[in-house]
């Protein structure tokens, strides 16, 4: 794999983020209702606590994953331009993975402003640094897995809608598995606790670092990952 190839997708992908007023309205819809969740908790409930910033941020990437990874490959599939950059020499691992990482960053840059939440709050009452600081790497990591589910998705079908929908339904299940265990067999539980990705946060969140958890990530980033990339091969010998 060539880092000088990755580089070159993962600049030329997030330039064409910022060049583009989807990626802006995204990311000011989502400060905006973050925003209102904080303000809400802080003012009306008289809450001096980054909780429900950690609490909701989940929630709304199963929205904000999926809408701006959905053009990534799909727009590029449907527009023919795939095609040209696979005839270059550019592997389609490093395809995957510059794109990737241009969405991730992204959501970098859409979570940095959240900081001032935490300014806000130490103004107020007195908060563990070391629960902010695993709240947020929680919510890095819970990110790297939607966001490389959701490229996976883009990398399935030509169609952004598709692409959306089906990176949504994957993400929503992530999310949705620990919540419903009390319905389902005792002998199924631990197995599908573990593969919940907010089981996981959840222990991020307290400022507890579990290596199991780091594993998970790094496991499930690898997965969604190796699947699109798998996709884009098989497409190359169609």
């Amino acid at each position: 794999m060539s880092l000088s190839n990755v580089k070159h997708i993962f600049l030329k992908e997030l330039r064409s983020f910022f060049n583009s007023p989807v990626a802006y309205i995204v990311m000011v819809v989502f400060l905006v209702i973050l925003g209102w969740f904080f303000t809400s908790n802080l003012f009306i409930a008289n809450l001096s606590s980054l909780r429900t910033v950690f609490e909701m941020t989940p929630f709304l990437l199963l929205f904000f994953a999926p809408a701006i990874t959905m053009r990534l490959i799909s727009e590029e599939k449907k527009s023919g331009t795939l095609e040209l950059l696979i005839t270059k020499p550019v592997k389609e691992s490093e395809i995957i993975l510059g794109k990737f990482l241009a969405s991730w960053a992204l959501y970098f840059f859409t979570l940095l402003p959240t900081f001032c939440y935490y300014i806000t709050v130490s103004f107020i009452g007195r908060l563990d640094f070391g629960s902010v600081v695993g709240g947020y790497l929680g919510l890095l990591f819970v990110g790297a897995v939607f966001l490389a589910v959701s490229v996976f998705g883009s990398s399935i079908t030509e169609n952004q809608v598709v692409a959306f929908i089906v990176s949504f339904l994957i993400v929503f299940g992530l999310f949705m598995l620990d919540k419903v265990l009390f319905y389902l067999p005792n002998d199924v539980v631990s197995t599908l606790e573990y593969i919940s990705i907010d089981y996981h946060f959840s222990n991020i969140e307290r400022g507890v670092i579990d290596t199991r958890d780091l594993v998970y990530y790094t496991s499930a980033v690898t997965i969604a990952l190796v699947a699109g990339t798998t996709v884009l091969q098989r497409r190359r010998w169609v």
